[in-house]
């Protein structure tokens, strides 16, 4: 086992599958997650599932760094209140996390959010950008924005690009068009940073429901500027999320090839890992392996989510 060091930092990436709150929002499809619902989602219930979350967060990255966690990425948050309500979590005080976030258009009523650790990121701005898609009547499909948030990372100006790319309901390949179409804003949003700073150091993150070696990945974000470490783990068979006993790695971290560069006193890439515990797994029965989720159908049975985290680990000297 590595020893832990202070100049490595680790990044991270979290779905964590319907963090809603008990409170009705009518302006949201969310009334699946109320203490009246099929699925009693009591206030205990979602107190667990933040005590859980801000756990498995707070261990990202611990094995080989002495910080915590500088970013990370989430994606299936209801509202800007979860997101307080985690970092708030005794498991993250030490973090002293800020939040960014912004509510999507999204029909189920989820967001993207970022965590930040105030000892070693700064803000220095964010927007969206919106993906905007349309069903087969020519009607608006909402889904969730691109969040962009720019600061400073120990003095290293970086880019943060965080998505949740339209799901495989109906088919893989029937849906792969939209995104596709989610990768062509990404695109716009890079060359927008680019163009105002031409070596801009970027990471991409997100569940693209899209495996690294799907073209929406390789032909449109992986291009010769960027590179994907979580390519090799895929080859290995490791994955983020199951369906039908087949692995998926949805769940990825893509960086602008300048991290790779370490003649520099900015941040180095070292690799990446998918955070699969074995306490986070499902110990037995026909999903025995994969992530230990919150429901399965209408049956509350504690988990976390149904997704594994990922992180990548940067060192600076």
């Amino acid at each position: 086992m590595r020893e832990a060091r202070k100049d490595i930092f680790t990044v991270g990436f979290y779905n964590v599958e319907n963090l809603f709150d008990t409170v009705n929002d009518p302006t949201k499809a969310d009334t699946e997650y109320l203490p009246t619902s099929r699925k009693k989602w009591t206030v205990n219930r979602y107190l667990g599932k933040i005590k859980k979350l801000s756990s498995v967060i707070s261990q990202l990255g611990t094995n080989y760094s002495s910080n915590m966690p500088v970013l990370v990425g989430l994606v299936e948050v209801e509202n800007g209140k979860v997101v307080q309500d985690l970092i708030n979590h005794a498991n993250l005080k030490k973090g002293s996390y800020g939040y960014v976030h912004y509510e999507s258009p999204d029909e189920r009523g989820i967001d993207v959010a970022l965590i930040y650790n105030t000892n070693f990121f700064e803000v220095y701005s964010s927007k969206t950008y919106p993906l905007e898609l349309r069903d087969d009547k020519g009607a608006v499909d909402y889904t969730r924005d691109i969040l962009r948030v720019s600061g400073s990372l120990n003095g290293d100006l970086i880019h943060v690009l965080i998505n949740h790319w339209p799901s495989r309901r109906g088919g893989g390949e029937e849906t792969e068009e939209l995104r596709i179409k989610a990768a062509k804003v990404v695109q716009k949003a890079v060359k927008e940073i680019t163009d105002d700073i031409s070596d801009a150091r970027i990471i991409i993150m997100g569940d693209f429901n899209d495996d690294p070696i799907s073209k929406s990945i390789k032909n449109y974000l992986v291009t010769d500027d960027f590179f994907n470490p979580m390519g090799s783990l895929f080859e290995k068979g490791i994955g983020t999320s199951s369906f039908n006993n087949r692995w998926n790695l949805f769940d990825q971290i893509i960086f602008s090839k300048n991290f790779l560069n370490s003649d520099t006193d900015k941040h180095v890439f070292e690799y990446a890992e998918v955070f699969n515990k074995h306490w986070l797994r499902v110990v037995k029965g026909k999903l025995k392996g994969s992530p230990f989720r919150t429901y399965i159908g209408p049956w509350y049975t504690g988990g976390y989510s149904d997704h594994f985290p990922v992180y990548a680990y940067l060192s600076k000297k």
